[in-house]
Formats: structure tokens, sequence, C-alpha cells
């Protein structure tokens, strides 16, 4: 979640065939299948870069061992507190994916931009087709961590 804004959910539903890591741009395919995705805006293709790249490279597959299982959130979050990863007492694995959008905005990076990689809707009607992969992925390798 940490350079993707995907929701805990969405990278548990991740299938093998949703993970492209060839080509010019590494990335995922937000996809409902299996499951119906949050909003008609929640299906999305997301560059992959910096840790989470990495993290998908060593999970090819995805996370199989959560996609019906609804432990996920509180695993990490045990995980999280008890090695003194959460900011506050009062964060959760959720902050991961406020910090990505945190550090898109800090990088100026375009409203737009940052609600089509979350899967959010727009205040106002969607004109194009948006940005390029390739542009996505310049922006998400600007504030990977």
């Amino acid at each position: 979640m940490i350079n993707t804004g995907y929701r805990p959910s969405e990278g548990c539903g991740l299938f093998p065939e949703h993970i492209k890591l060839e080509g010019a741009v590494p990335h995922i395919s937000i996809e409902g299948v299996g499951r119906q995705l949050k909003s008609v805006h929640a299906r999305r293709v997301i560059p992959l870069a910096g840790v989470s790249l990495e993290a998908f490279q060593q999970c090819p597959n995805g996370f199989p061992r959560y996609r019906d299982n609804p432990s996920l959130s509180a695993t990490v979050s045990k995980y999280l507190r008890a090695n003194d990863l959460l900011e506050t007492p009062k964060h959760s694995l959720y902050g991961l994916r406020h910090a990505f959008e945190d550090r898109m905005i800090a990088a100026g990076i375009d409203d737009r931009i940052r609600r089509d990689l979350f899967g959010h809707t727009l205040n106002r009607e969607r004109y194009g087709k948006g940005a390029t992969l390739e542009h996505l992925h310049q922006c998400v390798q600007s504030v990977a961590l």
C-alpha cells in the first residue's frame, strides 16, 4: 500500500494475472475478479516503484493467504504496533494509504492523477483518458519509498 494507494481488500484480491512485472512499466491492475469493487473508478492500473515493486517481485502471485481472509488488517496492525511502527496509537494500516497521498500532495502531483491512482471520483466530469501509465510511473517513482 505504501507506494500504490490501493485499499487493503484490493491488494488481497490481486491474482497473478493482475501483477505485471515485465515490460517498461511494472504495474498492478485492480479488477473486480471474484469480488465487487468499491466504485466504477476503483478499476485501475497502478505502476509499481520502490519497496512496493520489491514486494511484488518477492510475491509475484500476490497474497493468496489473505485473498479470502478478513484478518489482514488485524494482522498488519498487530505487527505495526509490536514493532513501534505507528506514528500514534490512533494510526492504522490505512495510514499507509493516506501517507502515500500526503507525499504526492507535497510533491505537487495533480489532483486528477492522485484520484485516478486511488480509485476516487472527481468532483467534476472526467475528460480524456488521463495520464499514461508511463507518466503515472514517473509520478509514483518521485515519491516512492
